[in-house]
């Protein structure tokens, strides 16, 4: 009997162990496909070029802890879609370049290059709270066309997601990266300007603009000096 029960126990410990072995083994793979709508206000009068680099472009979160399940989580199809619209929308002409910083077509004033920093994440489990939260951080580039740096900032995006009316955790933690995507373009909407070097070269582009639309005292001579007929 007591071997039996030594034997019973044994398979036990065994079952739960293998358990625990698949359970710590669960992976999880989310791919953000987002899509953003195109912000509507005054363009900045500058022709500045965008570079998305491969990275950024097929950027995937992989975190793999010993208290979480493996997660690998693909954003870079959104974020793309994300800076191109946004950008796009921003100023008086942008031109998306293939490479940097080789071959710069001759018109481009600026280059913005975007990098992703980091992504967090939290679950309910670990907040008590039955939503998924989600962190991105940027750093963001501006170079001149020679190449020389002007400016460097970092936008913070934050998104949550309640998930009681999702199917899986999975479509829970891509709908809060969407909301924290649509939170970044926002913030690189209304922030750019507010970049102390980004504002010093719209201003500068601006006064150029209105220097070049004074008429010359020649021209307003000429003007003046024509015969009436």
């Amino acid at each position: 009997m007591a071997n039996r029960q030594k034997g019973f126990l044994s398979a036990m410990r065994v079952a739960l162990a293998s358990a625990a072995l698949l359970l710590g083994a669960c992976s999880h793979t989310v791919k953000v496909d987002g899509e953003f709508p195109q912000p509507v206000g005054p363009q900045h009068p500058l022709t500045v070029g965008v570079y998305l680099s491969e990275d950024f472009r097929e950027f995937t979160h992989h975190e793999d802890s010993e208290d979480r399940d493996e997660w690998n989580i693909s954003t870079g199809r959104a974020q793309e879609n994300l800076f191109q619209t946004v950008l796009s929308s921003m100023f008086s002409e942008t031109v998306p370049l293939g490479q940097y910083p080789a071959n710069l077509p001759s018109d481009v004033e600026l280059v913005i290059v975007p990098e992703i920093r980091e992504l967090q994440f939290t679950m309910p489990r670990e907040t008590r709270v039955n939503i998924f939260e989600v962190w991105i951080k940027y750093d963001m580039h501006a170079y001149a066309p020679n190449g020389d740096s002007v400016a460097s900032w970092v936008i913070t995006a934050y998104g949550k997601t309640p998930t009681a009316f999702l199917k899986s955790r999975e479509a829970a933690l891509a709908q809060a990266i969407n909301v924290a995507l649509r939170d970044a373009g926002a913030t690189l909407y209304t922030g750019f300007a507010r970049v102390p070097e980004m504002q010093a070269l719209i201003d500068e582009k601006r006064r150029a603009i209105s220097l070049e639309q004074i008429p010359s005292p020649t021209d307003t001579a000429s003007a003046t000096d024509a015969p009436v007929e």
